[in-house]
């Protein structure tokens, strides 16, 4: 059998994380740096609940690391996977393994 290269299974599940609107809105807010959940749920104009779902999906993709400060929950994007060019204002993209997929900065 032929090795797969493009990590098909790890790709397809970052993918499919990434294919609902809610969690790309997730994903452009959290750029400017981590936030709680309550914060980015009132940014976002969503339940907490709906909110701790996507974010659970998106966590499991290895795309976002939480932390707890205190009795509040902060989710930040995995560095592992976004990253930011020297031009951090035209380069931001994510790296899943098989593809890069660029973020473009709202102007």
């Amino acid at each position: 059998m032929s090795k797969d290269v493009l990590q098909s299974d790890l790709c397809a599940e970052r993918l499919k994380a990434l294919s609902e609107p809610l969690r790309l809105r997730i994903v452009d807010a959290l750029r400017s740096g981590p936030m709680n959940v309550g914060d980015l749920a009132a940014l976002l104009e969503v339940e907490v609940v709906t909110l701790s779902h996507h974010l659970g999906i998106l966590r499991n993709a290895n795309l976002l690391e939480k932390e707890r400060k205190g009795r509040f929950i902060s989710y930040r994007l995995s560095p592992d996977v976004f990253q930011r060019g020297a031009a951090a204002k035209t380069s931001e993209h994510f790296d899943l393994g098989c593809c890069r997929l660029e973020v473009p900065r709202a102007k």
